[in-house]
């Protein structure tokens, strides 16, 4: 009886600590931009033909949670939080997270889930989705956000080397990390679920 009690008090402080260190990882890599310097330009400049439409939606949604298999990192509410993520470093993105969308292009978004984001998990899906796939995908995570942070996507500058927030972030973002860990109560992140 004591080993059981033991054995379960271990695995769930190691369950516990990581998805500790999983969280407080989360602040400092969410902002990075993981398209390679020497491609940045070309991800810039790359825009959805799609219209913003519930039909696309709808369909990303069947992407998602369907062959794309974002599901399986990135969570049923686009948390970062689904199960084949747990463990990963850096974690996943969260797609709820208004600075995710706010300081990176559409283009840097396509990009990565085309050809994969050097130094995390994220592998490449252009072998599995069109191009068409993965900008109906995109409506999809996109509208995990509530809508908040699209000023920022489409033919912004985001972030990086030459973007616009080159080297400095800000108070903004610093704002907007601190948020996203929790620290600041906003009503525009507050949804029914």
């Amino acid at each position: 009886m004591r080993f059981t009690y033991l054995t379960v008090s271990i695995i769930m402080f190691s369950i516990t600590t990581s998805i500790t260190m999983a969280a407080g990882q989360h602040g400092q890599h969410m902002m990075r931009a993981r398209v390679p310097a020497d491609k940045i330009e070309e991800a810039r400049a790359l825009t959805s033909p799609l219209p913003q439409s519930p039909d696309i939606v709808a369909k990303g949604k069947a992407i998602y949670e369907g062959k794309g298999t974002c599901v399986n990192c990135h969570g049923v509410q686009g948390r970062g939080d689904g199960p084949g993520g747990i463990n990963l470093n850096p974690p996943p993105r969260i797609f709820r997270s208004h600075g995710f969308w706010r300081h990176r292009t559409e283009g840097e978004i396509f990009w990565v889930i085309k050809h994969g984001s050097p130094g995390t998990a994220m592998i490449p899906f252009g072998g599995l989705l069109t191009d068409e796939d993965i900008w109906t995908v995109m409506q999809y995570e996109q509208s995990f956000s509530g809508g908040h942070g699209r000023r920022g996507m489409g033919r912004g500058r985001g972030m990086g080397p030459g973007g616009r927030h080159g080297g400095n972030r800000g108070h903004d973002m610093m704002r907007e990390m601190e948020h996203e860990r929790g620290g600041e109560d906003h009503e525009c992140c507050q949804q029914s679920e």
